[in-house]
């Protein structure tokens, strides 16, 4: 132990700490002095804890990844038990139980349509995938013309190169552009663009025939369609019309182009279902699948990094051959880790013991009720809620500037870890809430709107941020 020096200056705090050593993601490091990062040493249950004792509620889980609360016993005791057993084998040559039987429980849940699992570590590693292996396949069974990609405006898939490629958020894209290949951008189907008298599905199907103008013009040469079913996150939260996706569905197959869902952050119950595409069907229908589908976040429960794609059998065929080039030979020293991959079992078991989805649906109707005074409150706009996402947009007159970043450090003050997308306000909890948890919840959310609305804007002739989440 180090005995400190009477008259030294005072230790540094773990936030100057971090700033002077760790660049952090998603943010303007200049801007973080003023605001400098919350230093957080201990989870529990919805709760993190600061270095001073302090409790915030993880209203976005961590970046949309905790599904279950931080540092939960059964899944800690999954951990040790496997940390006991295998941390880790390379995937290239060798298996293991937890990556098979993650592989096939997973393909389990989409009626085994989806046969195949190739393992990653994030989300834009499975969209890289995803993207690759639409292509080779194309390749493989002879048509190496369809090379281009589809994507839709608003959407968000990741900010490696190929990720933004096929991604239309301005400020994660926009310094990169020279770099990335062209796509194709097509209509988005959020619901907020109805006009008149439109519902969302008008919405949708107007959407809809956009894409099939592309697709008649255009299918020789495409690969792919990618999309976030049901909500475009990152964007600010865009709810569409399940409608859309059985549009989607048929004109992939009509034109002969693989459709790729990015479930990374829709995944694993968040919108009501396991998989956000198990919507698309309508009731009494047989279950519509994409060709390929990316999940990521949830899956681990917010321990450790592991994202998936999931395969079509006759895509995975296609790259059946004696000639090693013809395979899918993308791989990282990671790939299949043991420990995450149990981690992902161990949050499956959760949704099957504790009847997840169906408990999910009493939560997201207790907080829905006590959200009801904002859904009528004539500052915003769009309240929308789909499984367990709720959103809503404050009215631009009056969000002045900084907007995000003064409601994140006004719902600090109210024991809230609250980050807005521009002027979108969203909650995304952990799986955890009970009523008088929903009902502190709202509560504390209206007032720090109250608070962020009333209060006069610092900085006021600063420009205001763009949109991050």
């Amino acid at each position: 132990m180090i005995t400190p020096v009477a008259g030294a200056l005072p230790a540094a705090s773990l936030a100057e700490r971090s700033l002077a050593a760790v660049w952090h993601p998603c943010t303007q490091m200049q801007r973080a002095a003023t605001v400098p990062p919350l230093a957080i040493a201990r989870g529990e249950g919805p709760w993190l804890f600061d270095d001073t004792g302090r409790r915030y509620f993880d209203t976005s889980s961590s970046w949309w990844v905790n599904l279950f609360g931080h540092a939960d016993a059964r899944l800690n005791a999954a951990l040790k038990d496997q940390l006991d057993t295998l941390a880790h084998v390379m995937l290239a040559g060798c298996t293991h139980a937890p990556a098979v039987e993650l592989a096939e429980r997973l393909s389990a849940l989409t009626g085994g349509v989806l046969g195949h699992c190739f393992f990653a570590s994030d989300g834009a590693s499975a969209v890289e995938i995803a993207l690759k292996m639409s292509f080779h396949h194309w390749r493989n069974r002879g048509r190496p013309s369809k090379r281009e990609f589809v994507c839709l405006r608003q959407g968000y898939h990741g900010e490696t190169l190929g990720a933004l490629a096929v991604t239309d958020v301005a400020v994660f894209r926009d310094a990169y552009d020279p770099l990335l290949m062209r796509s194709h951008q097509v209509m988005s189907p959020d619901a907020r663009q109805a006009v008149a008298d439109e519902t969302a599905l008008d919405v949708a199907l107007r959407a809809a025939a956009e894409l099939q103008a592309l697709l008649a013009s255009r299918h020789e040469h495409i690969a792919a369609l990618i999309l976030e079913p049901l909500v475009q996150g990152a964007t600010g939260m865009a709810l569409y019309d399940p409608a859309y996706l059985r549009a989607v569905r048929a004109l992939c197959d009509q034109y002969e182009v693989t459709l790729i869902a990015d479930e990374i952050a829709v995944g694993c119950g968040r919108t009501g279902t396991f998989f956000a595409f198990e919507q698309a069907a309508l009731p009494g229908e047989p279950a519509i699948w994409p060709d390929l589908l990316c999940l990521s976040k949830g899956i681990s429960g917010g321990y450790l990094p592991l994202s998936l794609v999931l395969s079509r059998d006759s895509i995975f065929e296609a790259f059946l051959d004696d000639d090693v080039a013809r395979g899918f030979l993308h791989s990282h020293s990671y790939t299949g880790n043991a420990l995450a991959c149990r981690a992902a079992l161990a949050v499956l078991d959760r949704f099957e013991q504790d009847d997840v989805l169906r408990n999910n649906r009493q939560r997201a109707a207790a907080l829905t009720a006590a959200l009801a005074p904002l859904a009528s409150d004539p500052r915003i706009e769009h309240f929308r809620q789909r499984g367990m996402i709720w959103a809503f947009d404050v009215r631009e007159p009056l969000i002045g500037p900084r907007f995000a970043e003064r409601f994140h450090l006004a719902g600090r003050e109210r024991e809230l870890l609250i980050r807005p997308i521009g002027r979108t306000v969203y909650l995304m909890p952990p799986y955890v809430l009970d009523d008088a948890l929903s009902q502190w919840l709202a509560d504390r959310l209206l007032a720090t709107l109250n608070d962020v609305l009333n209060q006069s804007p610092p900085d006021a002739d600063r420009p205001p941020e763009p949109p991050t989440a």
